[in-house]
């Protein structure tokens, strides 16, 4: 008689290491959450070059809106003649929004005009942002107008600073400033892999915008 372990004994084998694997887990992950007890607003930062910031960003404020809280948007770059599904949505329910809406600088190719559209738009974030009707705001690419000199640095995180306890903020946009890289409580950075478009796919409603 084989003293080999049989099948059955190595499946009991295997089953009771995941158990005792899993149980570990939840331990640690019980142990982190009993130890996060600080209450406050987050600051999110959503940069890198790949696709998809701003739709994170969006998203999130429409998960805060299906909790029943008040959201401020402000879309810098965007024109006015850009359509944003995401906004679309928005749009129906009370929430605050303003867009730069001079569209992308090779558009308008006047910084004159790009300027004085960021600084609009950055007193409308300033607003919002000493808002406390306003659970979450959300400044949509507004990393450019930093790395332009359109706004300034210092100004943007005295804002931050200076926000209601409980707000949370989101800006999203590319190359983002090391100081508000420093500054946030949460920083993603989405990587492009592969990209439709740079293979000639054109760009399309529902998807892309």
């Amino acid at each position: 008689m084989s003293d080999l372990p049989s099948a059955a004994d190595k499946a009991a084998a295997k089953e009771k290491k995941h158990i005792e694997r899993q149980k570990k887990i939840k331990a640690n992950v019980d142990q982190r959450i009993a130890q996060a007890t600080e209450e406050r607003g987050v600051f999110v930062v959503i940069t890198g070059n790949g696709k998809g910031k701003s739709t994170s960003g969006f998203g999130t404020v429409l998960r805060a809106i299906g909790h029943g809280q008040k959201a401020g948007v402000v879309q810098f770059i965007k024109g006015t003649e850009w359509e944003c599904g995401e906004m679309n949505i928005l749009k129906q329910f009370a929430v605050k929004h303003h867009v730069m809406g001079t569209g992308f600088t090779w558009e308008t190719q006047s910084t004159e005009t790009d300027v004085a559209a960021a600084k609009v738009a950055w007193q409308k974030s300033k607003e919002m942002l000493s808002d406390e009707t306003l659970d979450i705001v959300l400044l949509d690419e507004m990393t450019y107008m930093v790395t332009y000199g359109y706004i300034e640095l210092d100004e943007v995180i005295e804002a931050l600073n200076n926000r209601p306890k409980m707000q949370h903020v989101l800006i999203t946009g590319r190359a983002c400033h090391r100081r508000l890289i420093e500054l946030a409580d949460t920083v993603s950075e989405v990587q492009p892999i592969k990209h439709a478009f740079k293979a000639g796919v054109k760009a399309q409603k529902g998807l892309d915008w």
